[in-house]
């Protein structure tokens, strides 16, 4: 071993201090996203996922080529390619006025779904789903068991008995009747639990509670921020499922005030049938653009919490 002199570093103190260096720089780079390793490209799967993409693609790419059609275009051109005209605008103005706007009301009535359907979907799935990966009660693996059997239940298996329940308390043809069963996911419940139970350290909920700190202010100002990725991702798929929802608003509605977006547009596209058809296809293509549109806005600006949702627990700390 070498000797400190004339305060110089010895070799031991000049290795480790170079090993220190080195292993700050990968941790900065890792932190930043990047990484050592080389990616590795594979031509199958980029052909792969290039068919993938365009199949994803091309249906929306189809809606919005044709919402740019007129009615004659429409039935008469391709449906990967423009028509004669550029017939956008004149398919907006009409399709905002027609009927006296219904479309505007059936565009309020599915948001009034979305945000107190999938907004209190989101509420009650978080609250259950910390209580049950955080407190322990009685009956607690019954219920956990129970919100497991209910995912395997699909939603139409249940139109039917719910629609007879709601008939019974005089609920059908109201909002009520889409609500209420909006704001049971048992699948929300699911993915909180899960994300829960490794996100939200005990340690901190005792620490709070050894300050003072009451259980709902510990929820609400401590447990939603560390599960707030969580939170939005169940959010994410609440809203996209109750803004798709169709089945249940069908035999639940009769009035056309109460409509969604899409029993609305099923309904004007069924106008082309009948004794006395009124084919409106082209307000039928432009009012689904539109209606796709603000799930797209939603994504983009919840995309970074979603993204980190799904990562979060990935690496044990």
């Amino acid at each position: 071993m070498s000797v400190e002199t004339n305060g110089e570093l010895t070799k031991d103190e000049r290795r480790s201090a170079k090993k220190a260096a080195t292993a700050e720089k990968k941790r900065r780079k890792l932190k930043s996203g990047d990484s050592d390793r080389t990616v590795k490209k594979s031509s199958p799967m980029f052909i792969v996922m290039l068919i993938l993409a365009i199949y994803t693609l091309t249906p929306l790419l189809w809606l919005i080529v044709n919402a740019t059609k007129s009615q004659g275009d429409l039935l008469s051109t391709f449906g990967l390619w423009f028509g004669n005209g550029f017939n956008l605008f004149e398919n907006l103005g009409e399709l905002f006025t027609y009927r006296g706007g219904v479309y505007l009301r059936w565009f309020a009535n599915t948001l009034l779904y979305v945000v107190v359907g999938a907004g209190g979907a989101t509420l009650l799935a978080t609250l259950a789903g910390y209580g049950l990966a955080k407190f322990n009660f009685p009956g607690r693996r019954g219920i956990f068991a129970t919100v497991i059997g209910a995912i395997a239940v699909p939603g139409t298996a249940l139109a039917v008995p719910t629609f007879l329940l709601f008939a019974q308390l005089g609920l059908t043809n109201t909002p009520w009747a889409v609500i209420l069963p909006s704001l049971v996911s048992p699948f929300g419940l699911y993915l909180i639990w899960s994300y829960a139970v490794n996100a939200v350290p005990m340690e901190i909920i005792e620490a709070a509670r050894m300050d003072g700190a009451g259980e709902f202010r510990i929820f609400f100002q401590i447990v939603s921020r560390l599960l707030a990725p969580g939170i939005v991702t169940v959010l994410l798929f609440a809203i996209v499922a109750t803004w798709n929802n169709y089945f249940l608003p069908l035999i639940m509605l009769s009035d056309p005030e109460w409509y969604p977006l899409t029993v609305g547009l099923a309904q004007w596209n069924a106008q082309a049938t009948g004794s006395s058809p009124e084919p409106i296809f082209n307000l039928v293509v432009t009012g689904s653009l539109v209606t796709v549109i603000p799930i797209i806005v939603i994504f983009l600006m919840l995309q970074r919490y979603w993204e980190s949702g799904l990562s979060a627990g990935g690496v044990k700390q």
